[in-house]
């Protein structure tokens, strides 16, 4: 059975690369352009998110779903992954609990080692 990886990414170039990589690698995919709730990723049963620190568009940014996600007993078990520019990305990656992050622009060797790890 393959892993299923959730990942939330508003740029449609980035978005389309993750979803092309990821089934090329035998993952099952699960992909957002916008944010969704804790809630509707727990329901999804995913075994790895990857969250854009920055959601166009969205309430919250993919930092604050990330520490909603690991102050929730029953969803800290999720590995959660933070993808971003951002210069401080690893401040950002330990105020929201992150398991991980993976520094933008990325390459694919670096994002794939980076979701192995946690999988």
């Amino acid at each position: 059975m393959s892993k299923k990886i959730l990942f939330i990414e508003d740029d449609p170039d980035i978005y389309e690369i993750l979803n092309i990589i990821f089934e090329e690698e035998g993952y099952e995919t699960v992909g957002f352009r916008t944010a969704i709730s804790p809630a509707e990723i727990a329901l999804i049963h995913p075994d790895l998110v990857l969250l854009d620190v920055r959601i166009l568009g969205s309430e919250k940014s993919g930092a604050e779903i990330c520490s909603a996600l690991k102050t929730k007993e029953e969803w800290k078990r999720i590995p959660v992954i933070l993808l971003s520019a951002e210069r401080n990305l690893e401040t950002i990656g330990k105020l929201s609990l992150a398991d991980g992050i993976i520094q933008k622009p990325f390459g694919l060797s670096e994002l794939l080692k980076g979701i192995k790890e946690f999988l």
